[in-house]
């Protein structure tokens, strides 16, 4: 594996994130509020909003409760985003 292929992010991690993202946005929370409500680090839920950190399953269930949503959306979106990239 190149240098630059172990930099590259996995594309279901930056997935996941663009949907954190998008629905903490649409619910009209600052990224530091919504870490706050769900429990999570400031920091870390920007690498996971990145991409950038492999998010454990309790942490997408906390993000899915403060988000008020169902925990499959996020792996629909997941299949939905796997199915455009293949």
């Amino acid at each position: 594996m190149s240098p630059d292929e172990k930099k590259q992010k996995p594309a279901v991690l930056v997935a996941f994130g663009v949907a954190v993202r998008r629905y903490r946005k649409e619910k009209g929370l600052s990224q530091e509020a919504f870490a706050d409500q769900c429990g999570i680090d400031r920091s870390y839920m920007g690498g996971i909003e990145r991409g950038e950190r492999n998010v454990a399953l309790l942490n997408i269930a906390r993000i899915a409760q403060t988000l008020g949503m169902e925990l499959s959306v996020f792996f629909v979106a997941l299949d939905a985003y796997g199915e455009a990239v293949d």
